[in-house]
């Protein structure tokens, strides 16, 4: 570079900038896909350069990479939200943990029958204690086992009664979901069985829990328990602090 001739150098130095540019802004398609180098119109000399300077920078400057990964997971998190994202974080009636006129929203899809979902249970309670305008939507995924489905048509029974987050605490402290242990988070929740039964029977039901289903396949989700916040999603139990830091995000 040092021998450059100037004008060349800064047409150089200023391709280079643009190519940083679009590998932080557009992840792994910078080599071959960015309109700002208008690449179909460069010579096959200067494209070899570039290329090869940014390759250079990257290689020294390797820091830059987890940026644009991130900023490359940004965007196709929006990608994968726009035109669901109002469905996702509109709760089934009465399935909502927190602040119910909260101003900003996380959303955990979630499955009684998982380890990771029981484990996170005191990370959503921490969060929501510690920040009056949360609100969370569950959206319940069962996916693990028959039993979860039933488990998850119980607590959907539950939000009818206005008992969802007693029956929710319930059937994670008690276990696994098998018929004795979501009749004895029913009982626990203060359901009313008969109103839960039939319940459990109308349409409504099943549509939530297959609009749930739909949702995490639109979403990429394949696994519980997986979150929303804002534009941000995440999967697995990846604990309090980044669930805390996509919602400030999300409020920001």
């Amino acid at each position: 570079m040092s021998n450059t001739p100037g004008p060349a150098r800064n047409r150089l130095r200023n391709a280079t900038v643009a190519a940083i540019i679009a590998l932080i802004g557009g992840g792994a398609g910078w080599l071959i896909g960015s309109d700002s180098l208008n690449q179909s119109a460069m010579p096959s000399g200067d494209k070899a350069a570039i290329e090869q300077v940014v390759r250079n920078y990257i290689l020294e400057h390797p820091e830059i990479l987890p940026e644009a990964m991130e900023r490359l997971r940004s965007r196709e998190d929006a990608k994968a939200l726009a035109g669901v994202a109002d469905v996702v974080k509109t709760p089934f009636p009465g399935a909502i943990l927190g602040n119910p006129e909260g101003k900003v929203t996380l959303v955990e899809f979630t499955d009684f029958a998982c380890t990771y979902c029981r484990q996170s249970v005191a990370d959503v309670e921490a969060l929501i204690a510690a920040n009056p305008e949360l609100k969370v939507v569950i959206r319940e995924l069962p996916i693990l086992s028959p039993q979860s489905a039933d488990a998850a048509r119980m607590a959907l029974a539950a939000a009818e009664q206005g008992r969802y987050l007693a029956f929710h605490r319930a059937m994670f402290a008690i276990g696994r979901p098998d018929a004795q242990t979501i009749a004895a988070a029913a009982r626990q929740a203060g359901l009313d069985m008969e109103r839960a039964n039939r319940f459990i029977a109308d349409p409504k039901v099943a549509a939530e829990i297959n609009r749930n289903l739909e949702l995490a396949r639109q979403l990429g989700f394949s696994g519980t328990p997986a979150w929303v916040a804002g534009d941000k999603m995440l999967s697995g139990a990846v604990g309090q602090a980044q669930l805390a830091q996509a919602i400030n995000e999300a409020e920001g």
